[in-house]
């Protein structure tokens, strides 16, 4: 486990690093309590709550906190429906938390000295690696061996499935490496460019002013590409859903 050094504290990297706050060890396996884990607990407590206060009361004239937690449930069962059909409300519950999950994570790195759990590969990678196995076993489970039809599509010549069945197996199994890759590129991109920036700041003094100005730009779109990564994660999430219940 990568853990910051001394020499490494001004590094923009040494933000993504992962230290232990509680050191912990079972059976020679190192499980302790890291930046990662807590940062992810943050996230998990503060969608909990922003979703239970703002359905509480259930008011017939919601206000403003009801409101946004209406529309952010209606923007993701509005995503699903459009995306994947009324077959696809079953699995709204999942794709819902998906998306709250990686916009939360998202939106805490964005905080001054905390830490950015979607910046790290591994993290990104295991998201997506559960929606490529769910996504798969839920095609199999419904299509049984006619699900394997899906790497031919319906129309081809069956003189080309030589170049085709290989083609469709390779962009089928690059689904969770780009899917993970594209969070994880964004997001560690950007805070590693504000980082920058910010370095900038103190060492020019007066100058620092046009770096600062440029920090505050990068912020306002780092929350929008906080948002934007959230709903590619979630919409491709659908688009591969819907071809494992419809195939092509």
């Amino acid at each position: 486990m990568a853990q910051a050094g001394a020499g490494e504290s001004h590094s923009p990297l040494a933000q993504f690093m992962i230290k232990k706050i509680i050191p912990l060890e079972i059976g020679g396996v190192d499980v302790s309590f890291t930046n990662s884990a807590l940062a992810m607990t943050v996230a998990v407590v503060a969608v909990s709550v922003f979703l239970i206060v703002g359905i509480r009361r259930g008011a017939l004239v919601p206000g403003r906190w009801q409101v946004v937690t209406e529309l952010s449930y209606e923007f993701v069962a509005n995503m699903i429906r459009d995306n994947v059909g009324q077959e696809g409300r079953r699995y709204f519950p999942f794709i819902f938390t998906l998306f709250m999950f990686i916009f939360a994570g998202n939106l805490i790195g964005m905080i001054p000295y905390s830490f950015t759990y979607t910046s790290h590969l591994i993290v990104t990678f295991g998201l997506a690696a559960v929606v490529f196995i769910g996504v798969t076993i839920i095609g199999l489970a419904k299509h049984g061996l006619h699900f394997f039809g899906f790497f031919l599509p319906h129309g081809v010549p069956w003189f080309l499935a030589w170049l085709i069945i290989p083609i469709e197996i390779l962009s089928y199994l690059s689904r969770p490496v780009s899917l993970s890759l594209r969070l994880f590129a964004n997001m560690t991109a950007g805070h590693t460019m504000m980082k920058v920036f910010a370095g900038f700041i103190f060492v020019l003094g007066i100058a620092g002013v046009a770096p600062l100005v440029m920090v505050v730009a990068l912020t306002g779109l780092e929350i929008i590409i906080a948002f934007l990564q959230a709903y590619v994660f979630a919409i491709l999430t659908c688009v591969y859903l819907n071809d494992a219940l419809h195939l092509h």
